[in-house]
């Protein structure tokens, strides 16, 4: 019954997930590239579509690109993007180094995990309010009586509040993996 809800909220943590594996936090991830965009042959193309990525080390991450012409289009993509590494060009490959983050850094980073999080739970509670719109029409129109009203506000009040309480768990495990960085 309450399916399509139920599957927004669902969407809602995964891209939440997605957010959270873009936050650089000291360690080498591939998934921070995600988002650059490579101008190539005039079409804006993900650096894992023309370049193979590896991480030789936990701190590094290093980008082969497949046409040795791209590796210039690579680097300005990454010094025009907001990552905050230097690429090191060697001609060859470009190494991006990540630094041990500092105490205000990590506190930075616990910031912005702790807003993704709200913001997702602000989406949650969203999603609950639409559907309870969405059944007092319904209950209006005589569609559904006042007592399947609020049966109804109960059960999508339960799984907001499952939902709220998954995002937690996600926010929770982010944090103390940048604290043990």
């Amino acid at each position: 019954m309450y399916d399509e809800y139920e599957s927004k909220m669902k969407k809602t943590i995964e891209v939440l997930q997605s957010h959270y594996t873009t936050v650089r936090a000291g360690r080498a991830n591939a998934s921070i590239l995600d988002q650059i965009k490579v101008d190539y042959y005039d079409t804006p193309t993900p650096i894992n579509q023309i370049a193979g990525i590896s991480t030789p080390d936990p701190r590094t991450l290093m980008i082969s690109p497949w046409d040795a012409n791209s590796l210039k289009l690579i680097e300005k993509a990454i010094m025009s993007s907001d990552l905050g590494i230097n690429p090191a060009n060697d001609g060859r490959v470009i190494r991006l180094q990540f630094p041990q983050p500092t105490e205000e850094r990590r506190k930075e980073l616990i910031k912005q995990i702790n807003k993704q999080a709200e913001d997702s739970k602000v989406a949650i509670r969203n999603i609950r309010r639409e559907a309870v719109e969405f059944y007092k029409a319904q209950q209006k129109t005589s569609e559904i009586t006042e007592d399947d009203l609020k049966i109804t506000e109960k059960d999508l009040q339960k799984l907001t509040d499952k939902y709220i309480e998954e995002i937690a768990k996600v926010a929770a495990k982010k944090e103390s993996e940048i604290k043990e960085i």
